[in-house]
């Protein structure tokens, strides 16, 4: 009866949505209009051109930013860096996935000094712990099913196909602690036997889409002549028609690492009678764009004792990361790519939120290029060397405008000495905090010392992706602003710098961006909506 109920709506749906209309081109009707929104803690960026690169005197002469004019879409900026709190909830978000998966999975099979917990844990409660509706489509069996007739927690398919819904209803703490116990340190690693989980299982997966491999079309064989008769009829006369099997096959050779064709390798032409081809191409297999990710989340806090010889700094080891007195100190000890995981999830956390308000999802949060973290840095300045103008890094009264290394060592003269609170010191024209000192910040674009050279002058970035045996020279990516502990030649707008995707440093950390969907003019309030006035008067 469901099953039926079920299809008569689908059909009144279906129907609703052949409305003849008027017979005049109107588009897809009953779309809804659509307002961006800037993402909390964001700034909002407006589309602009500026001369990109050194605005003052090279001093290590590296002739490595050369001035050259930069256009920059819209797009959205943290105001601050991220900061320890708001990747602790990363870190937590992930602690809490991995004890519900484990709960899941243990609860099939684990007997715990004679208690067998699947008696314990309920079927029905396990199927409280997916996400799933009363009516369901098996696409293995290619039918409608319903929830209750089919459910087994043991079958994987429900695992594979329903994603758990964060809900443990009617499981009591008794029943989770032996299912999880294998997520805490063993008893030989405990401090004085204190039960703590093991950071290094904290491991988030993601998955993320090769659309630049994607794009690549990749060289098609075209053979002369290639559509040719056969002989075979009385005189010679053709008899049918064949194509060559080689024409239009991809002669690009394939990836050296996973052997897939690089190029659109499918045909879906067509030929038409008088030979033409419409030489539509595409790919035969478009998982091999999908990647998965899998890559331990918590700092390594250790970098503290690593970045410094000869230097005491063991209390940022023990209190920097988890101490509530360092919850607004912007996070460091992340990897370029573990700045990169926070970003997938911070787009996953806000999606999943838009679905359930039935509202359409928005760009992905990612790392800024080079030439947005930069057009960002100048808050609207012209050839300004530092983001509050210049040409000194203090104010009138003397007071450092940023936390950076002041003169020969003395770290205390900006106020700060180690990270300062993210939201310290003057905003620039853009009201981003920060932008220079206090830690340096990882950007999505990879190092190139040529890079201003040949990079496009719209939306300028350069990106590899570093295979584990290339050489470390290739798995540089630039970071920008300088940092508690660098000097004020690395505070400057055009200052650029690297450091290897691989490594953690105690000075750096990041900040995420958001393009803008829109016009991405200077007047937000006029951005969205379908008012066509509001769109001619640019």
């Amino acid at each position: 009866m469901k099953k039926e109920i079920f299809g008569i709506i689908m059909m009144a749906i279906m129907l609703a949505g052949c409305d003849p209309g008027t017979g005049h081109l109107t588009g897809v009707q009953g779309r809804r209009v659509f307002y961006p929104e800037v993402p909390l803690g964001m700034v909002y960026i407006p589309s602009g051109s500026y001369t990109m690169g050194q605005s003052d005197e090279d001093v290590p002469f590296l002739h490595q930013s050369r001035s050259k004019v930069a256009s920059v879409f819209a797009f959205y900026i943290d105001n601050t860096e991220i900061t320890n709190n708001e990747y602790r909830e990363f870190v937590e978000w992930v602690k809490d996935s991995i004890m519900l998966e484990r709960v899941y999975e243990n609860a099939l099979n684990l007997n715990v000094d004679g208690i067998v917990i699947k008696d314990e844990i309920s079927d029905e409660q396990l199927g409280d712990m997916l996400n799933h509706s009363d009516v369901y489509f098996d696409e293995s069996a290619g039918e409608w099913k319903v929830w209750a007739d089919e459910f087994d927690p043991g079958d994987p398919y429900f695992r594979e196909n329903f994603n758990l819904s964060w809900s443990m209803k009617g499981i009591t703490d008794f029943q989770i602690l032996p299912l999880v116990s294998d997520l805490y340190l063993k008893p030989n690693e405990r401090w004085y036997n204190m039960r703590q989980i093991d950071v290094n299982q904290l491991t988030f997966k993601y998955y993320w889409v090769d659309i630049r491999e994607a794009a690549k079309r990749g060289e098609v064989n075209i053979k002369r002549n290639g559509f040719k008769p056969e002989s075979g009829g009385s005189g010679g006369e053709p008899t049918n028609r064949s194509l060559d099997p080689q024409h239009r096959d991809l002669k690009t050779p394939t990836t050296n690492f996973v052997g897939e064709p690089i190029g659109l390798d499918e045909n879906l032409g067509w030929f038409n009678t008088k030979g033409e081809n419409n030489a539509i191409r595409g790919h035969s297999n478009r998982g091999q764009f999908i990647i998965e990710e899998q890559i331990r989340v918590y700092p390594d806090t250790l970098c503290w004792i690593r970045d410094f010889t000869y230097s005491f700094n063991d209390p940022m080891v023990n209190m920097y990361f988890w101490h509530i007195a360092y919850d607004n100190y912007p996070v460091v000890g992340v990897t370029w790519k573990q700045a990169k995981a926070f970003s997938h999830w911070r787009t996953q956390k806000l999606n999943s939120w838009l679905s359930k308000q039935g509202m359409t999802w928005v760009q992905d949060f990612r790392l800024p290029t080079e030439a947005e973290w930069e057009f960002a840095s100048r808050g609207g300045l012209k050839q300004s060397p530092y983001p509050w103008g210049g040409p000194y890094i203090r104010n009138s009264n003397g007071c450092m405008l940023a936390n950076f290394k002041p003169m020969r060592g003395r770290y205390v003269d900006d106020g700060g000495f180690y990270p300062v609170k993210a939201y310290s010191y003057n905003p620039n024209g853009f009201g981003l905090y920060c932008m220079s000192g206090n830690v340096a910040e990882w950007t999505e674009t990879a190092y190139d010392e040529s890079v201003y050279e040949f990079s496009n002058d719209m939306n300028p970035d350069y990106r590899y992706y570093a295979l584990d045996w290339d050489p470390p020279t290739l798995k540089r990516k630039v970071i920008r602003g300088g940092s508690w502990k660098d000097i004020g030649y690395y505070l400057q707008n055009g200052t650029r710098t690297y450091e290897f995707q691989d490594t953690t440093k105690s000075y750096i950390g990041f900040r995420c961006v958001q393009t803008h969907i829109g016009r991405g003019g200077t007047d937000f309030d006029r951005e969205g909506g379908d008012n066509a006035r509001s769109d001619i008067e640019l």
